[in-house]
């Protein structure tokens, strides 16, 4: 860390309030929560401002593709239990954002950070994390973020050497690529749903080779590694063989999986697996996502799904035919402006639905579905396309900005 050893020296206090402010005129105007544009003017005024507001705080890291949001709720939650947790719950993952959490938790202990994969290597070197979760990688936003394998490679080598425990899924093998140049490393087995950007070697682009559950490259020996955590069925097995049951109120077989790492996280600071894994009940949404609302007079839940990997995972947990469902996507520069991923989702899994399609980019999602040979309807909005469903409770899945217009048309 550079600079002044006071966290809260005269030019971070200025550069602290000055951002506060204008967040604070940010939520006035109606422009969201400020957070983004207050961390960039305090970090304007001070560039080494996320720097000072780490150095009394145990810092963790949260970073992947899908599932770090919840992850890093349910980390906050388990640390919980040993001190007061700063955090930044909301997803605003960049320097900026975090910044802004970090400055309102000058009483806290901890502070649980979720970070943007690209951003990942820098925020660790601004915040020493004392232990960073690192959960899986595969494509997402294609014409923002770099190609899987690049990140993996920043991470790889942004985490050389490092002082941090990482806590890596062993069943990804981007993951354990990128992990394998830290010294001290957690091995979890969270499993891996998602398996298309993985066949072939990071180490050498040979053919990975995946019997069952293992996984290994034929060519240069790069392998899954022997985990010391691990997800079987409803529990979290511990390095001692000893099973912890997993009772969340938040849905899927994901979800259990970071359960599993968050409980591996929290083991790093002294909290048991069995206080963790209770505290982590207490969640029962995560920034809207999993929340059943009331729209015209039907129950909405609303699912959040951003990339392929994202959307195999929702289709597991949403009720069985006939339940109807709801299909938004829009490509915004928060959403990634490409589409094409579209034609990497299993769409055949929705068969038997009665499927309803809004949003931005309705028509591309229409062709998508048409040739997975789905039946549908195109919908001018979400009102019309609830009218248009069969009784009982919609399941609503969507794409980051299309999520943000349901929640502020439901009041959510």
């Amino acid at each position: 860390m550079t600079g002044n050893s006071d966290p809260l020296s005269p030019r971070a206090k200025l550069a602290v309030t000055a951002g506060k402010a204008v967040a604070a005129a940010s939520r006035a105007a109606g422009r969201g929560s400020g957070s983004v544009i207050g961390g960039k003017v305090a970090l304007k005024l001070d560039p080494d401002l996320l720097a000072r507001l780490a150095q009394h705080l145990d810092v963790v890291l949260v970073s992947a593709t899908n599932g770090k949001t919840t992850t890093t709720r349910l980390i906050a939650e388990a640390l919980g239990a040993a001190g007061p947790v700063v955090s930044n719950a909301l997803g605003a993952n960049m320097p900026a954002g975090i910044t802004s959490a970090l400055a309102g938790g000058s009483d806290a202990r901890y502070g649980v950070i979720e970070v943007d994969e690209k951003y990942l290597a820098g925020v660790a070197r601004d915040t020493d994390p004392k232990c960073i979760a690192l959960l899986n990688l595969s494509r997402d936003q294609l014409d923002r973020a770099a190609e899987t394998r690049m990140l993996a490679e920043n991470w790889r080598e942004g985490l050389a050497g490092s002082k941090s425990v990482v806590v890596a899924n062993a069943d990804d093998p981007l993951v354990v690529w990128a992990a394998s140049s830290s010294p001290n490393v957690i091995w979890v087995a969270a499993g891996q749903m998602w398996k298309d950007d993985a066949w072939s070697c990071p180490s050498c682009g040979g053919v990975m080779q995946r019997p069952g559950d293992d996984w290994f490259c034929g060519e240069c020996g790069f392998r899954r590694p022997t985990p010391s955590w691990a997800l079987s069925g409803d529990h979290v097995l511990d390095p001692h063989g000893s099973a912890w049951p997993i009772h969340l109120q938040l849905p899927g077989r994901a979800n259990k999986a970071n359960a599993a790492s968050s409980a591996a996280v929290a083991a790093v600071f002294g909290v048991p697996p069995q206080v963790a894994l209770e505290r982590m009940y207490q969640v029962q949404a995560v920034a809207g996502r999993y929340d059943v609302v009331q729209f015209q007079q039907r129950d909405l839940r609303l699912l959040l799904a951003k990339n392929p990997a994202g959307w195999l995972e929702t289709f597991s947990l949403i009720d069985p035919p006939p339940t109807p469902v709801i299909l938004s996507v829009n490509a915004r520069g928060a959403d990634g402006t490409d589409t094409s991923w579209l034609w990497d989702v299993d769409y055949t899994r929705l068969t038997g639905h009665p499927i309803c399609v809004i949003g931005d980019r309705k028509l591309d999602l229409a062709v998508r579905l048409e040739v997975a040979n789905q039946n549908f309807q195109v919908c001018d909005n979400l009102d019309q396309a609830v009218s248009m469903s069969p009784h009982g409770r919609i399941e609503v899945i969507a794409n980051y900005t299309a999520f943000q217009d349901l929640r502020r048309r439901v009041g959510n």
